[in-house]
C-alpha cells in the first residue's frame, strides 16, 4: 500500500491524498460505505460503483465470521469475489461488536469469549483469531484486534483497555508475520489508537501506534455517544502525533458536519452506518440541511428529491413520491433514501477534497457546516 499527499490546507490540518492498493486507488479524504455482512444494506454493488461512486467499502469480521463463515469465503476466493466487488475493501477486527455484546461476553488477557446474537453459541476472539478471519476475508486494509471502553469510563479501566490493545497489537503482528496472504494481493494492517476521553492516554496510545510503523493508523473508541467537542478534542490530540505521511482513519464517524470538522483536524478516512441507517428512518442529508421525508410538508412537493444531488434517484423521484413510499411502508423508499444519502456522503468528501486542492477549505468549512446542520 502506498499513500501520498497532493495538497495540505494552509489554515487547518486538512489534506488531499491518494491511497494506492492492489484493488485500486482511493482519493482522500474518503467516506467508506458500511457493508457489514458483505452487502451495503438495500444497495446493489452496481449502484455503489456507478452511481454512488464508492471507492472502498467495509466488511465486518464478527458478522462475516458468523455468516457465511470463513470456509465459504475462502472457497469463494475471498470477499471480493464472493460479493463481486473489484474495488478495495476494509474490515474491522470485531472489537467494536464484541464491545457491544456487554451482557454476553467475558474478557481476559487471552481474548474475548462471546455469545452469538444469531443462535446463542459461544465463540472466542483472540488477536490471532481476528487476524486469521481477516486473512480469509481478504480485505485490502484490516484492523488490529482492540479493546475499547464506552465514554465516560473510569480512568483505570480506560488505561487497562489501552494497554491490552497495545499488547494485542503485538500478537496480531506476530501472527501475520508467520501467515501470508491467501489471495495474491497485499493486505495492510492498521493499528488502533485508544485512550477514551483522557488526553494523556490518547497521547500515550498515539505515540505507541506511531512508533509501530504500520502502513496506516486508525483512531477508535470515539463516536460512541460522547459530546461532539470531546470527539474533536481527542481527534485533534491524536492527529498531532500520528505520522503525517500515513493515512489516518477515524472509525465510526459520523454526521456530514462531523466529517468536515474532522477532515480539518487531519483525518483522511471515515465510515459510518448513519447514511443508510438514517435513510431507513426517512432522514435525508443534503447540502442545504437535513430532511425528514415523512413530514407532511412534503406531501404535495413534486420537485426532485434533491435538485443538488448526484445520484439518479435525486432527479428520478419526487419528494412527494418518496414520502408516500415511507408512509405506505414500501421498501423502495428505504432503498431510494439509502442511495441518496450514500451518494451525498461521497459527494461531500469529493467537494471537500476539491476545496483543499483549491486552497480555500477552511473558509468553505466555516460556511458549509452551519448549512449542513439545518433542519428543513
Amino acid at each position: 500500500m502506498k499513500f501520498s499527499i497532493d495538497k495540505k490546507d494552509n489554515f487547518s490540518k486538512a489534506r488531499a491524498g491518494v491511497l494506492e492498493t492492489d484493488h485500486g486507488t482511493i482519493q482522500t479524504p474518503i467516506f467508506m460505505p458500511v457493508g457489514t455482512v458483505g452487502t451495503v444494506k438495500a444497495v446493489h454493488q452496481r449502484e455503489l460503483e456507478e452511481d454512488i461512486k464508492a471507492q472502498i467499502i467495509l466488511g465486518n469480521t464478527y458478522h462475516l465470521y458468523l455468516r457465511p463463515g470463513t470456509d465459504i469465503l475462502h472457497r469463494a476466493g475471498g470477499l471480493h469475489k464472493f460479493m463481486n466487488w473489484s474495488k478495495p475493501i476494509l474490515t474491522d477486527s470485531g472489537g467494536f461488536q464484541v464491545f457491544s455484546l456487554a451482557s454476553s461476553r467475558k474478557k481476559s488477557e487471552e481474548g474475548v469469549k462471546f455469545k452469538s446474537h444469531i443462535d446463542g453459541s459461544y465463540h472466542m476472539f483472540t488477536p490471532e483469531k481476528s487476524m486469521e478471519i481477516q486473512r480469509y476475508i481478504g480485505a485490502d486494509i484490516f484492523m488490529a484486534f482492540d479493546e475499547l471502553t464506552g465514554i465516560p469510563a473510569k480512568y483505570h479501566d480506560a488505561k487497562r483497555a489501552m494497554h491490552v490493545t497495545h499488547r494485542w497489537l503485538e500478537r496480531c503482528k506476530t501472527w501475520l508475520d508467520n501467515n501470508p496472504e491467501y489471495y495474491g494481493h497485499k493486505q495492510s494492517l492498521f493499528p488502533i489508537v485508544q485512550g477514551n476521553d483522557f488526553k494523556d492516554l490518547r497521547q500515550e496510545s498515539a505515540k505507541y501506534i506511531a512508533d509501530f510503523g504500520a502502513d496506516g493508523n486508525a483512531i477508535g473508541g470515539l463516536s460512541v455517544g460522547e459530546p461532539e467537542p470531546i470527539m474533536y478534542e481527542m481527534t485533534d490530540i491524536v492527529t498531532e502525533i500520528l505520522p503525517q505521511e500515513k493515512p489516518r482513519y477515524l472509525m465510526g464517524v459520523g454526521t456530514p458536519w462531523n466529517i468536515i470538522e474532522c477532515i480539518a483536524l487531519g483525518v483522511d478516512m471515515f465510515d459510518c452506518v448513519m447514511p443508510t441507517r438514517n435513510a431507513r428512518n426517512a432522514m435525508l442529508f443534503t447540502w442545504n440541511g437535513v430532511i425528514n421525508i415523512k413530514n407532511a410538508k412534503w406531501k404535495d412537493c413534486y420537485e426532485p428529491l434533491d435538485p443538488s444531488g448526484t445520484s439518479y434517484v435525486d432527479s428520478y423521484y419526487s419528494k412527494a413520491y418518496v414520502r408516500h413510499l415511507f408512509n405506505a411502508q414500501e421498501s423502495l423508499g428505504k432503498q431510494i433514501a439509502s442511495i441518496h444519502n450514500l451518494a451525498f456522503y461521497l459527494d461531500l468528501v469529493r467537494v471537500a477534497r476539491e476545496h483543499i486542492l483549491a486552497g480555500d477549505f477552511a473558509q468553505w468549512k466555516e460556511q458549509i457546516v452551519p448549512q449542513l446542520k439545518q433542519r428543513l
